[in-house]
């Protein structure tokens, strides 16, 4: 950015590459890549944002690291991803129904990140100042059709390597969308689908940083600023 705060360049990245060329098409600076391979260079970067795209990645802990060598100093990082609550109801109903009807499982939803976890993992890729925030967002749908319809739309269909290959009965999603209604129906008759979206925010490390006083050297009693008495435990 320019020292007005005004952007000078935007560069963009994606894994399908007929949407970079398309970007490219109209005049934008993208680059296909995956984001476990990525290929800038050091510090080249005072912004990275990464919309929904890091739920993808089989090697989360790798991304997050390369991410934050692309940043200068104290350059911000904001990522968004689907965490551990999304699509709580459909996991534990396909899981229900296929055991009732084939006598095994099989993944059919990918795995999420826990909120719990992700300050971790920027922490353990060398972020400074991490945060991690999460929102529920329950949508509803007429059916699991309409459903998965959805999914395949938003591009989030089952992406597991070890996934079922083979063609999957009727039945098995008629006794999950029966087993949905009857756990995670609205009252208007509509099934209800959990999504969970972890907000990241962090910093690159930089000298300019605020950072924590060492333990035992404060200077101030926290009751005198609350104007309460202090109680010994």
């Amino acid at each position: 950015m320019s020292r007005d705060h005004g952007i000078e360049t935007v560069v963009a990245s994606d894994f399908a590459e007929d949407y970079v060329r398309g970007a490219q098409q109209k005049g934008f600076c993208a680059v296909a890549c995956d984001e476990e391979w990525i290929p800038f260079g050091s510090e080249v970067f005072d912004l990275i944002i990464a919309e929904h795209s890091l739920h993808w990645t089989n090697d989360l802990p790798g991304s997050l690291i390369q991410l934050r060598r692309c940043l200068e100093p104290d350059g911000l990082f904001l990522a968004s991803l689907f965490g551990g609550a999304t699509l709580h109801e459909l996991r534990d109903c396909l899981v229900e129904a296929e055991s009732t009807v084939l006598g095994g499982i099989t993944p059919r939803v990918s795995p999420f990140i826990d909120v719990r976890d992700a300050g971790n993992l920027l922490l353990r890729a060398g972020f400074a100042l991490p945060v991690a925030d999460t929102d529920l967002i329950v949508c509803e749908f007429d059916s699991l059709e309409s459903l998965f319809n959805d999914l395949r739309r938003m591009g989030e269909t089952n992406a597991i390597q070890e996934r079922t290959r083979g063609l999957t009965t009727n039945r098995l999603f008629s006794a999950a969308e029966e087993i949905y209604r009857d756990r995670h129906c609205s009252k208007s008759g509509q099934l209800l689908a959990t999504f969970e979206i972890v907000t990241l925010t962090a910093w690159s490390p930089s000298d300019s940083q605020q950072k924590p006083l060492a333990p035992g050297s404060a200077q101030n009693r926290l009751s005198d600023a609350l104007g309460s008495d202090e109680k010994p435990l």
